[in-house]
């Protein structure tokens, strides 16, 4: 039997074009992409599929709904998702597609039977499900989806400062970082700083660096996943391995022997910290892409680490954790 709002070859119908078009335009006039639940659930059309998931996604793991008014067991499951989105906090987003409305966009995400739910981490689509499964079932699927968002990196949402890239602008990735690191204009105003970045900020105008680090592992005793003082702190910890190396040596071990890791570990840092970014992402995504088991575990936990040193939203960061989301998965 063909659900009501089908044709018989397949094609949504009139009606049901039509009922999805008012749909669309009531929450494009009650404000488009509007979050319910707290901002953890939002509306998502093809005009807006690139900004509110694949941009998203790179710094948030996006997980999609996609549903249609007539379809009985997406009723069953909307809310199942809906209520774990709204319990999660911020650590991943529900984006809801009603496919009536967005043919194209389900085509594209190659729907063939609804309700089909799948995630977005990095950019790169995520295996999902179909049909409507139970709420057990379905807290296990997104765990799984969090350890992949793990992997690659991601940050749960949220945090003092996330998302104010002007308060944080520069990165530490620029010509001469080993020798000058970027003090104060890494952390903004001094005048609008709290107590710890003052004091990190000052430690770092005058070299001291473990002056630098204890003000920033101080604020994040007080304040866990601070994204300024993690950053903060993983600059540091670079500078500090990048001037312990001989980086002469160190371009020739990794020249003579492509096969150890560490040697490859050794001269992405360096040139992380003198500002060939890409060419540092890139020498340990060659290493994730020629190795496996431990090697490969250890080449893509600090490749991990090195994206923490700039801003989630540098597009360097993203294309590598596009790539790395690739290969891993």
């Amino acid at each position: 039997m063909q659900p009501r709002d089908f044709s018989l070859y397949g094609a949504v119908d009139l009606g049901a074009r039509q009922a999805a078009a008012q749909r669309r335009q009531q929450a494009a006039e009650s404000g488009g992409s509007a979050a319910s639940g707290g901002g953890a659930v939002i509306e998502v059309t093809e005009q807006t599929f690139n900004t509110d998931v694949v941009e998203r996604s790179q710094t948030t793991p996006v997980i999609i709904d996609l549903w249609a008014e007539w379809c009985g067991p997406c009723k069953q499951l909307g809310p199942v998702l809906e209520k774990l989105a709204a319990e999660a906090d911020g650590q991943w987003i529900l984006a809801k597609v009603d496919v009536d409305a967005n043919p194209q966009l389900s085509a594209a995400l190659q729907v063939q039977s609804i309700p089909m739910v799948v995630a977005v981490i990095g950019g790169q689509l995520v295996d999902g499900f179909l049909g409507a499964m139970p709420e057990a079932q379905v807290r296990q699927w997104i765990g799984q989806v969090l350890a992949v968002a793990e992997k690659m990196g991601l940050k749960p949402a949220g945090g003092p400062a996330d998302g104010a890239d002007g308060a944080d602008g520069a990165d530490v990735a620029e010509p001469g970082v080993a020798a000058q690191p970027q003090g104060a204009d890494a952390f903004g105003n001094g005048s609008q700083l709290p107590p710890a970045y003052a004091e990190a900020r000052a430690a770092m105008e005058r070299g001291d660096l473990d002056a630098a680090a204890t003000a920033f592992q101080d604020q994040l005793a007080a304040s866990p996943g601070d994204p300024v003082a993690s950053r903060g702190l993983a600059q540091i910890n670079l500078i500090r391995r990048v001037s312990s190396y001989d980086q002469a040596h160190s371009r020739r071990d990794a020249a003579e022997r492509p096969g150890d890791v560490e040697a490859q570990i050794r001269v992405a840092d360096i040139d992380l910290a003198t500002g060939r970014v890409e060419e540092a992402f890139d020498r340990l995504l060659g290493v994730v892409r020629r190795t496996s088991g431990d090697d490969r575990e250890q080449a893509r936990a600090h490749l991990v680490g090195l994206f923490e040193i700039l801003q989630p939203r540098d597009p360097r960061v993203t294309k590598a954790r596009s790539t790395l989301s690739s290969l891993l998965f």
